[in-house]
């Protein structure tokens, strides 16, 4: 409930306490005020989308993308994330998410994950610096700090950016679990771009041509595919998490802020967690099972996915059964919920 000034509140109602203790858009002054908001809101969003558009051309995303054999190799390792976010989509028991809302989205999943490349790098770059002039040495150690104070939380900021920019405003963000809808294709757009990067620099790395086309381009690009393949459907998770509490925060506006914080804590924890673990995870695994280390990747992702996928699921599946408990017809849930009260200890 919106706090009220102490006039509203002892008001009957029959005052009119405009431009005392309320406000609405009566006089053509407020409509111009309204109006230049309006317009400041729109070139916020407009100047972050051609920043990032502008970031994504110069660390050569877009060639990437348009790239054929790239373009093919990113479509293959982007599957599995997308069948993820399909599956996070018809859990939304309300009314279906337009199309062009979950287009967008993605749009703005692959433009803002620009922000977080430039801050990874930026702040890894800081991080070097200042080990170097205390003569630290980062290693392992060095690396989980990182993952956990900067790659986590910078990577799924910036996803839950791509739906706030747009998706959160709209009409069709009518329920909780809309955010978790939008969160999940935010992660797609996320995985998307991110495996076209690592899939061109590694190619590149191997010393091939990536504008010269061939079916080369596509047998050398297998096994990083692959792997980005099993790395994408983390990030759906992830920000679907996050997403699911920005839906939260939405109908929950007295507490919004520490909603939202939370959801990007847990989010940012089990990213940078699967970031630190999975080197050395897979490797027990290989140790353990004598298997080839991508086989070994794969076991080790699909476990923990599997335990963070369930925990997401289960998040789905709880406003699933309180939603049809809602809309069931006779005494309402809240109500039964009271009446067990009274036998309890």
């Amino acid at each position: 409930m919106d706090q009220q000034d102490p006039v509203e509140q002892a008001s009957d109602g029959s005052d009119d306490l405009y431009d005392i203790a309320t406000w609405e858009e009566r006089t053509s002054v407020d409509g111009l005020a309204v109006a230049l908001y309006r317009v400041l809101v729109a070139s916020t969003r407009a100047v972050v989308v051609l920043a990032a558009l502008l970031i994504l051309v110069g660390i050569g995303g877009l060639s990437a993308l348009t790239d054929p054999q790239v373009g093919a190799l990113t479509l293959l390792s982007a599957l599995p994330a997308l069948a993820l976010a399909g599956y996070v989509y018809y859990s939304d028991v309300t009314q279906n998410e337009p199309l062009s809302m979950l287009v967008v989205t993605f749009l703005l999943g692959v433009l803002t994950a620009t922000f977080a490349a430039i801050l990874n790098s930026l702040l890894s770059n800081v991080g070097q610096t200042i080990a170097a002039e205390f003569q630290l040495s980062i290693g392992f150690l060095g690396s989980i700090v990182f993952y956990f104070l900067v790659v986590g939380p910078v990577e799924e900021t910036v996803k839950l950016l791509a739906v706030r920019l747009y998706a959160y405003s709209h009409d069709s963000f009518n329920a909780v679990i809309d955010g978790a809808v939008y969160g999940a294709m935010a992660g797609l757009g996320f995985a998307t771009i991110e495996n076209a990067l690592y899939i061109t620099r590694n190619l590149t790395s191997s010393g091939l041509d990536v504008g010269s086309g061939g079916v080369g381009i596509i047998a050398a690009g297998g096994t990083i595919t692959a792997v980005r393949a099993l790395a994408g459907p983390g990030h759906v998770i992830y920000s679907a998490i996050a997403g699911y509490y920005l839906g939260l925060a939405k109908f929950n506006k007295e507490h919004a802020g520490p909603i939202v914080i939370k959801g990007l804590i847990l989010a940012a924890l089990v990213h940078a967690t699967y970031n630190s673990t999975v080197g050395l995870g897979s490797s027990v695994i290989a140790g353990i099972t004598g298997i080839g280390g991508l086989a070994a990747f794969l076991v080790y992702v699909i476990i923990y996915d599997g335990i963070f996928g369930l925990y997401l699921i289960g998040k789905l599946r709880s406003y699933s059964q309180a939603y049809h408990s809602a809309h069931a017809p006779g005494p309402s849930a809240a109500s039964f919920a009271s009446e067990q009260t009274e036998f309890e200890d």
